[in-house]
């Protein structure tokens, strides 16, 4: 049992007295930086916390409890660590719990200003914080996913053994040390150059330069925005009288990709040159039939279709298209069989 002193022994016992509203704000603290990410729509990869043990304590003021006056001298007995994903993401954490606490800026640390190449594990910020109706103050550390798991490897490697390291293994962490950091500044690199290509995307898809703009997930999606098959569902539902049903087009990319389109123009261009013949296959797929629901699908589905049997694609075309949107099976045989009898008719074949 740690022996201490009668200054010492006060403080633990005003520890013990506070440790129930220490772990209430613990909490509250918590609730509430989770809270504040949600609503900025922040992503962090953790939110840790926890409330000093006694024995911890103990062991500290037996070390140097003479530096503190009281309870309310020691900082950590309440610590919290948000961790994020992007470098750049620690200031917008660190921004928020500016606004959401009181900051002593006097024993706050920036590590992230260090420069040792064998630093980067522990590049951290450090805020002290104090909130309202709490007499104490607590620490928030703010570090990335990368910084964080080289900090608990680099304590393990390096320090719990309790055995000096050599310098040539000291060198090996210095370079792996060095490679983290480089890949941590790369990933909030990717991601900026990412958002800077989905702006400019967006842009041209609203300008619609529908020509330049590459076929792919995030083009896609753009365009879907705009509600490029919609008039054509519309004059399809308008058969029946048939309500639209809204589910995700995401599936026709690879369908487009299949078809060999490069860009949004493409589709663009099957729009405008296939809608009639895509309508004239739903109203043999519909037209005698009491259907009053549709699925918003129906239209670039007969679009795919209609281009297929102007390509001279035939059935095995069809057959293809029903088994990248619905999975290989024998019925996708026989609807292609049943769509090439029925096609022969359509006006739009004989265009």
């Amino acid at each position: 049992m740690t022996q201490l002193d009668p200054h010492c022994q006060a403080i633990l016992e005003e520890y013990r007295d506070n440790l129930p509203s220490f772990r209430n704000t613990a909490t509250e603290v918590y609730d509430l930086l989770k809270k504040t990410f949600a609503e900025a729509g922040l992503l962090v990869a953790a939110i840790e916390y926890r409330v000093k043990s006694e024995e911890s304590l103990a062991g500290k003021l037996e070390l140097k409890g003479s530096k503190y006056k009281s309870l309310a001298d020691i900082t950590d007995i309440l610590g919290l660590r948000v961790i994020t994903f992007y470098i750049d993401d620690v200031d917008k954490v660190a921004s928020a719990v500016e606004r959401l606490f009181d900051v002593d800026w006097d024993n706050s640390v920036d590590k992230r200003k260090l420069h040792e190449i064998d630093s980067f594990g522990y590049l951290s910020l450090h805020y002290i914080c104090s909130v309202k109706g709490f007499p104490y103050r607590f620490e928030i550390q703010m570090r990335t996913v990368l910084q964080h798991a080289w900090a608990n490897m680099n304590h393990d490697t390096g320090y719990k053994s309790g055995v000096e390291v050599p310098k040539e293994y000291l060198r090996n962490l210095s370079r792996l040390a060095g490679m983290l950091e480089l890949v941590d500044e790369q990933f909030s690199l990717i991601r900026t150059e990412l958002t800077d290509y989905r702006r400019r995307v967006q842009a041209l898809v609203a300008s619609g330069n529908l020509d330049e703009v590459p076929l792919d997930g995030d083009t896609f999606r753009s365009y879907l925005d705009l509600e490029p098959f919609t008039p054509l569902n519309r004059k399809i539902a308008a058969v029946n009288q048939a309500e639209i049903q809204d589910t995700s087009l995401m599936p026709y990319l690879s369908v487009f990709k299949a078809l060999n389109f490069k860009t949004l123009g493409d589709i663009d261009k099957l729009i405008k040159a296939f809608s009639d013949g895509a309508y004239q296959i739903a109203c043999y797929q519909i037209g005698l039939t009491d259907l009053d629901i549709i699925s918003s699908s129906l239209g670039p589905q007969d679009l795919c279709i209609a281009y297929i049997l102007k390509m001279g694609w035939g059935k095995a075309g069809i057959k293809r298209l029903f088994d990248a949107l619905n999975g290989e099976s024998e019925s996708n045989e026989f609807m292609a069989e049943l769509l090439m009898e029925q096609a022969k008719d359509l006006p739009f074949m004989n265009q």
